[in-house]
């Protein structure tokens, strides 16, 4: 994951490529139920005037984050798997009778594997890109972009081109859980029992 980044826009089209890429993730039913709300260039100040108040930036861990030239927030839509499982292909499965029959929620498995198929995606082109949470504003986000309720928010991805690192500086702050170890296969793994 990326937290600082260059001064840079992204070419045209970049964002297009990626969502086309990440449109081919796994979805059940082919369902397809997520949206994608991107803040580009000087649009991403109305990003973050929303949800970092300019106080709070000046002791903010990764300033660096703040120069992402887009800003995208991926929405899952439990709605569309409810109309898509009453089609007449679905319809005996029972899932269409509403979000409650879903003893799993589809459409943020599905959204999230979109997501990470566009990390990916961006990642094989060169550019930087981080996953985080919209924990301040999320409400005001809505009101401002005009984002249905029953939409699902996953958090934000901000992406571009990450920023140029000199020999003897540290990598931009990583935060504390990157020095976390990563869990072995055989932690994580098991045989036809627990």
């Amino acid at each position: 994951m990326t937290r600082s980044f260059a001064d840079q826009p992204l070419p045209a089209g970049t964002l297009e490529d990626l969502v086309d890429l990440a449109s081919r993730a796994p979805s059940a039913g082919k369902t397809q139920g997520w949206h994608v709300v991107v803040f580009e260039g000087d649009d991403t100040r109305r990003f973050w005037d929303i949800t970092l108040a300019a106080e709070r930036r000046e002791t903010f861990g990764w300033p660096g984050l703040l120069r992402a030239p887009a800003i995208m927030l991926p929405f899952a839509d439990p709605e569309a798997y409810v109309q898509r499982y009453s089609e007449p292909d679905k319809a005996a499965t029972g899932l269409g009778s509403g979000v409650d029959a879903w003893p799993t929620p589809y459409w943020t498995i599905d959204a999230s594997m979109a997501v990470m198929t566009l990390l990916h995606a961006a990642e094989d082109v060169g550019l930087g890109a981080l996953l985080f949470g919209v924990f301040r504003g999320e409400r005001e986000l809505r009101a401002e972009l005009g984002v249905p309720d029953r939409l699902v928010l996953l958090g934000a991805i901000a992406l571009g081109w990450p920023a140029e690192q000199t020999a003897n500086v540290p990598r931009a702050n990583a935060g504390r859980s990157a020095t976390r170890p990563r869990r072995t296969p055989t932690e994580i793994l098991h045989r036809a029992t627990w």
